[in-house]
């Protein structure tokens, strides 16, 4: 089994990747697809990673192809990630949407397996839990990323002990999951019923996904170059309402679209309202 990379597969590779997804690998990542690519050739019954990086190139296999876009899709995440997010969105954000007596609509890009999406519902139950009657118009959060393989797995909302342990107290457990007989957890029911997942390409078209009070796009576009990355944003802003919010990672700036947003500093940490 060949598993050496070519620099010509590579950058073959690279331009399919970004045109694809609009992620961009630079340079030195050889081993990044190589790690990413090799569990492929044992699925695909592929002796040489330079003709299985052919085949999906050409795209004759589908499945393949698409195997080969979600395995270079980062997939790491936690609960709660950073916190301050979560800090800014109980005491600041969810304030001033209860007293707009609307139904409120958070989207969660680049979801992964659901972690963020039902951090944020959890959030939310705890500001509802002390503010009776606040968004009783209705909550949706929508979860979306490039992976249908994630998006089966947020759908599910149940998560193995590794995974309970990176982000969760002992108390969220109690409060908002139901203990499996395998160890396992499954998000309970009430804050399931706020989340939905779909597959979605934040290189597509963002009309389809309806307008937002508050978006999360963290941790996502470091992975795209300048120009992807501003069209981007654009488009986060053509989706929000107005002056809705949106949060990103926090070593990600708004870059060449910053006349879209103003910056908002929190002694928690700052976001951005649309402009």
């Amino acid at each position: 089994m060949n598993k050496q990379l070519s620099p010509v597969s590579y950058e073959r590779f690279g331009h399919f990747l970004h045109s694809k997804s609009g992620i961009v690998l630079g340079a030195a990542k050889q081993y990044l697809v190589r790690s990413r690519m090799v569990p492929l050739m044992h699925r695909f019954a592929s002796t040489d990673i330079d003709s299985l990086i052919q085949k999906v190139i050409s795209q004759q296999d589908p499945v393949l192809t698409q195997a080969a876009l979600e395995a270079m899709t980062t997939n790491e995440t936690l609960w709660f990630r950073d916190k301050y997010p979560f800090e800014i969105l109980l005491s600041k954000l969810l304030p001033e949407l209860a007293e707009k007596q609307d139904r409120i609509r958070v989207w969660s890009a680049a979801s992964s397996t659901g972690q963020e999406a039902y951090s944020i519902a959890m959030t939310i139950a705890d500001f509802s839990r002390v503010n009776r009657g606040a968004f009783n118009r209705g909550i949706d959060i929508i979860g979306t990323d490039l992976s249908s393989k994630v998006i089966k797995i947020a759908s599910a909302g149940t998560y193995d002990t590794l995974s309970l342990n990176r982000g969760l107290t002992d108390d969220v457990k109690r409060r908002y999951f139901t203990l499996n007989s395998d160890q396992s957890m499954t998000i309970n029911a009430d804050i399931r019923q706020w989340v939905s997942f779909r597959q979605f390409n934040l290189t597509s078209n963002f009309s389809t996904l309806g307008k937002f009070d508050i978006v999360f796009c963290r941790n996502v576009l470091i992975y795209f170059d300048a120009e992807r990355k501003t069209v981007i944003l654009q488009d986060i802003s053509a989706c929000l309402q107005s002056e809705g919010t949106l949060l990103l990672g926090a070593s990600e700036s708004l870059g060449n679209a910053s006349n879209k947003f103003k910056m908002i500093t929190q002694p928690a940490g700052l976001y951005y309202l649309k402009v």
